[in-house]
């Protein structure tokens, strides 16, 4: 299976307090399937599955994989603020004219502004932003929104990192401020995330609280198909998504963060029969097809952000594995 890989820059003149600078990376990956799989040694599924460098100063980094068109990003404004572009594979005049996002901040205070509304995010915040093409109007002319998105960091000493996943969407719906706490910022008012948990045990280490951040039971309405949230663990407990399961109809992506320096992630991956062991470190993300199960362990605690697209938007949709039957 060939992986296409393309990186391109759009680099304007930079002054200070000018507009908004498109500056992205961008990759490309083919899906794969699992008998295929099974013969990847370890740097092969580091290159099909891992993204390892999500965030860089001043950068939009955009991985777009073919497993149900899934996109995994990040957004780190620093000296100046950032333009949501579209690349070439999208064949889009602009990045939403097909597809909805879901954006979620993991660190400094940051806003992002959709077609001149600024909506604040801080750490573990989220916004939904919908497909911005609305059909024609009666003359026949394409109704657009969303068109223009911004990514700013408050501080520049301590600048936001913007977790982004996208998908492709069939409707167009309103964008979506949420929060852990259902907080208002101005005539702003958030969403409040569905919280399940805390969940798990100490003993079996994996005592957890999950806030859906954007699923349909948090916004109110929408989304088309993309699922987001984070899983935050609670202190002395190492193990998510165990026992593992896998989502015959859609992707899953992981983004693990709020790792300290010198801990690492042990990532499992591939078919119930047929496990494989990722290490990851604080920042990285990893996708899994739907033929995959996902779980992991690690060094300490830590925080991570799902997100899936593909069939339908049951959550709960997911074949559990037994741990007894983990190859």
């Amino acid at each position: 299976m060939k992986k296409i890989i393309v990186a391109f820059a759009f680099l304007l003149a930079f002054t200070t307090n000018v507009a908004a600078q498109s500056v992205t990376d961008y990759e490309v990956r083919y899906g794969c399937n699992p008998v295929d799989a099974k013969n990847y040694d370890t740097q092969r599924l580091r290159q099909q599955f891992v993204v390892e460098n999500l965030f860089s100063p001043d950068k939009v980094s955009i991985t777009y994989t073919m497993h149900d068109r899934f996109i995994v990003g990040g957004a780190m404004p620093v000296t100046h603020d950032l333009k949501l572009e579209a690349f070439p594979e999208l064949r889009a005049p602009y990045f939403l004219h097909n597809r909805e996002i879901g954006i979620i901040n993991t660190a400094g205070d940051g806003v992002v502004i959709v077609d001149g509304q600024e909506y604040p995010l801080g750490a573990k915040e989220a916004l939904y932003i919908g497909r911005g093409n609305l059909g024609k109007d009666k003359k026949g002319n394409g109704i657009e929104s969303n068109q223009k998105v911004i990514f700013r960091s408050k501080d520049p000493k301590n600048p936001a990192k913007f977790y982004i996943n996208s998908a492709t969407a069939h409707q167009h719906y309103k964008t979506q401020w949420v929060t852990l706490d259902g907080r208002k910022n101005g005539k702003i008012q958030s969403l409040k995330a569905t919280v399940l948990g805390p969940l798990g045990t100490l003993a079996e280490s994996n005592q957890r609280t999950i806030y859906q951040l954007i699923v349909n039971t948090a916004l109110e309405e929408g989304p088309c198909q993309l699922q987001m949230g984070l899983t935050q663990l609670q202190e002395g407990s190492v193990w998510n998504t165990m026992p593992p399961h896998t989502h015959g109809r859609r992707i899953e992506a992981y983004y693990y963060f709020n790792l300290p320096d010198g801990q690492t992630i042990s990532h499992i991956m591939g078919e119930p029969q047929e496990s494989r062991v990722v290490w990851l470190h604080n920042e990285q993300a990893i996708m899994s097809p739907e033929w995959s199960i996902h779980a992991a362990s690690a060094t300490y605690y830590y925080t991570f952000i799902w997100g899936m697209a593909g069939e339908n938007l049951d959550y709960n949709d997911k074949d559990v594995i037994k741990v007894s039957d983990i190859q």
